[in-house]
């Protein structure tokens, strides 16, 4: 099993590490040509969604992957990764992939200073680590979409089909199960 992990921008090694940890092998894409290395699943991560949709777009990355995500190529997102598999950003016209039914506001819990640590339940697990830096906010879900996380009445994690995403960053710190959740459910 290979994941590979987008290298655009952002905290892609915290994600390589943790599935490092997991013993689980991973690539990273950084141009369009990476996208014939095999691998299994995708890890769209955490930094600045605007310019990873941007790099996506100008390295003729953007359709290849859109595609393979539609096809049922398993994705897991954090924060930026959320708001690029999002089908509505509720302050910005543009939609990046839009592959996923949610709805998302960038930044919603205020800016860098703002940011947080909590400990909460993720799809049945208990006290989970969970790290909200400039975090976006889901606020609507289509019917097809399972809510797996709530922190404050504000939905955190939630999955649909082949994605899951998360306005929260699991791979910060020790606790590696939400990435065993992806694992094991998802492949």
């Amino acid at each position: 099993m290979r994941i590979a992990v987008l290298a655009l921008q952002g905290d892609f090694e915290e994600h390589e590490a943790v599935f490092k940890r997991l013993n689980v092998s991973t690539c990273q894409l950084r141009q369009k040509s990476d996208l014939d290395l095999k691998f299994d699943a995708l890890v769209l991560p955490g930094g600045e969604s605007t310019v990873q949709g941007k790099l996506l777009r100008e390295l003729d990355m953007f359709e290849p992957l859109r595609s393979r995500i539609e096809e049922g190529l398993p994705v897991m997102a954090t924060c930026a990764g959320t708001i690029l598999l999002a089908q509505q950003l509720l302050d910005d016209p543009v939609v990046h992939l839009g592959t996923m039914g949610i709805s998302v506001r960038r930044n919603a819990y205020g800016r860098q200073l703002s940011s947080f640590h909590t400990i909460g339940n993720f799809a049945g697990l208990k006290d989970v680590s969970m790290s909200f830096i400039r975090a976006p906010q889901i606020e609507f879900c289509n019917p097809a979409v399972e809510v797996l996380a709530e922190h404050n009445g504000r939905i955190t994690a939630v999955r649909q089909n082949n994605q899951l995403a998360m306005t929260f960053h699991p791979e910060l710190g020790t606790d590696s199960r939400v990435a065993e959740y992806f694992l094991s459910e998802m492949l």
